[in-house]
């Protein structure tokens, strides 16, 4: 990457500043990694939960809501006496339906139905985005010098005709066993 203050090539691309004038060199790492538009900036303390996320927190908060509501009536169902006893396993029963069959559904219907997190770089084509000035004519470009020719319509199939086939590994072998022993 070459600075786009004074033109100096960057020892690699993740350089934070330039090595010789100081130009901040992240801005121009993110206008390269995102087609030359700028993402829109969220500020961190602004993070909006989106409507699919939170229905999946409230169907896993349902769940684990029942996991402690359904024992809890069902302990007080067992000891209560007389006609309470009924009143607190109607409520264990009624709760362990809500919690244990409406928790997972509201977690399906999030996930199916609910709109997601927006995406955090919008970029529309109606954008209108100004042409920079053309640069000074004594400074230097920053941007490296274009390629002569385009490289991939020089390259040419290799002629696989010409590559001689190996030799086999038993044709040798074989050889040696032919050979007189020395004394």
């Amino acid at each position: 990457m070459y600075c786009p203050r004074c033109g100096q090539q960057q020892a690699t691309d993740s350089m934070r500043f330039c090595s010789r004038c100081g130009f901040a060199m992240e801005g121009t790492m993110q206008l390269l990694a995102h087609g030359g538009m700028l993402p829109v900036y969220e500020p961190p303390g602004e993070k909006t939960i989106s409507p699919r996320r939170r229905g999946v927190k409230q169907g896993g908060f349902l769940m684990i809501l029942g996991a402690l509501i359904v024992p809890i009536f069902g302990v007080m169902a067992g000891f209560a006496p007389g006609r309470l006893d009924n009143v607190f396993a109607f409520f264990a029963a009624l709760s362990a339906i809500i919690c244990f069959v409406g928790g997972p559904l509201r977690m399906l219907f999030a996930a199916i139905f609910e709109e997601g997190a927006p995406a955090t770089h919008h970029f529309t084509p109606q954008m209108n985005y100004s042409v920079p000035p053309a640069m000074p004519p004594g400074r230097p470009s920053a941007l490296p010098p274009a390629p002569a020719a385009n490289p991939a319509s020089q390259w040419r199939r290799p002629d696989t005709g010409e590559i001689q086939p190996r030799p086999s590994v038993t044709d040798s072998t074989t050889r040696l066993l032919d050979r007189e022993p020395r004394d």
